[in-house]
């Protein structure tokens, strides 16, 4: 990027967070509370997801075994449930950004260690599908191994202790309100990125607040800055997404006059939990138009504070009429900015025709124009 951000504070060294920083656990703690609840005919609906985030398995276990009534003991229901989780570790996905930022400061020799709650063997085998990872951290601690996990300080200054670095020159970068907490009393430097959506305002002690791990300015904290960002975007994996088009809330045109073409969130809610709310682009082939431009945003909008996470592709193009029901196949290549709000629905719209040209003019390098031929744009869902 080309902005210059301010200086915060040198660091030596980066302590991180593992689930919900790191990886994508939410969406496998979910999945298999789900069918696990069922035993007892109650029914996962999320709720308790706030009160978990962070915590210890044990403190975890107390939470759901309390507000859903069941008639087992916290250590039963960890025992009952472990093998579980144990038998979905290997589809654990990484969050985005999560590799770039290991191999980065890994190639800058950054000292890194590995701080979570989690037992040290559920560490050893959600890493070990990770190729790189392990060998990447200096130190490794787990929940198991310190008296008290977060919020107390100890597993992060114990962290500290074994890397040789004062805790004032330790960034860590967490998710979640204990392992801030946490991160604050051992007088580090934190940095979080609120694993729950709309959860930013409850992180007022944390020294920064991102949407994403692509989103983090090393520079601010002394560190070798990132260099992969080509004309204010960042050159992502690419990844795919299509179906029917739909109707939306109806404010793109009427409101805003810029006409999207939604895409229904049903049975995409595990690819969209790995996506962080932000504005992409890429491509989108519409099966009787042919191949477009596209600025997609991912999130909850919130200037409409929207209920749901949404995808609201804008294809790049003057249609004269609407399309409805046909077949529309994205494939996103890059990112812009994270989501935010604005003061004025001016403000939004001028934003989002910012995004169109930024997205243009990257989707005419080299770099980016190759995926117009991606053959996914040209296939049936």
């Amino acid at each position: 990027m080309s902005v210059v951000n301010p200086l915060k504070k040198l660091v030596k060294c980066v302590i991180l967070d593992l689930d919900g920083t790191l990886l994508n656990t939410d969406g496998i703690v979910s999945d298999v509370l789900k069918v696990y609840l069922v035993k007892y005919g109650k029914q996962w609906d999320g709720r308790e997801a706030k009160k978990i985030v962070g915590k210890t398995p044990f403190e975890a276990a107390v939470a759901i075994v309390e507000d859903y009534e069941l008639p087992c003991t916290s250590i039963e229901l960890i025992s009952e449930i472990t093998h579980l989780f144990s038998a979905q570790w290997c589809n654990i996905k990484a969050l985005p950004g999560a590799n770039r930022l290991i191999k980065h400061l890994s190639s800058h020799n950054i000292p890194m260690a590995l701080a979570s709650n989690s037992p040290r063997e559920s560490i050893e085998t959600k890493i070990s599908f990770h190729h790189g990872w392990k060998e990447s951290f200096s130190v490794i601690i787990a929940g198991d191994e310190v008296r008290t996990g977060k919020p107390s300080p100890e597993i992060f200054l114990e962290a500290a202790k074994r890397i040789n670095v004062e805790p004032p020159s330790c960034l860590v970068i967490e998710d979640s309100i204990p392992g801030v907490t946490a991160g604050k009393a051992a007088e580090m430097e934190v940095v979080v990125v609120p694993s729950l959506p709309k959860q930013s305002h409850l992180f007022t002690s944390a020294d920064e607040v991102i949407s994403s791990l692509l989103d983090l300015r090393l520079e601010k904290w002394g560190l070798p800055p990132f260099e992969d960002w080509i004309e204010n975007t960042l050159p992502l994996q690419p990844w795919h997404i299509g179906g029917p088009v739909v109707k939306g809330y109806g404010r793109g045109s009427k409101v805003l006059g810029i006409p999207t073409a939604n895409l229904s969130t049903k049975g995409y809610s595990t690819l969209l939990s790995e996506h962080h709310a932000g504005v992409y682009f890429g491509w989108a082939g519409l099966s009787t138009r042919g191949v477009f431009k596209m600025v997609m945003s991912i999130g909850w909008n919130p200037y409409f504070n929207n209920t749901e996470k949404t995808m609201e592709p804008w294809l790049l193009h003057d249609f004269h009429e609407d399309f409805y029901g046909e077949e529309l196949h994205l494939v996103i290549v890059g990112y812009i900015r994270p989501e935010a709000n604005f003061p004025t629905l001016e403000s939004l719209v001028a934003k989002i025709h910012e995004d169109r040209k930024v997205a243009e003019r990257a989707l005419a390098l080299p770099l980016y124009a190759k995926y117009r031929d991606d053959p996914y744009l040209n296939t049936s869902v």
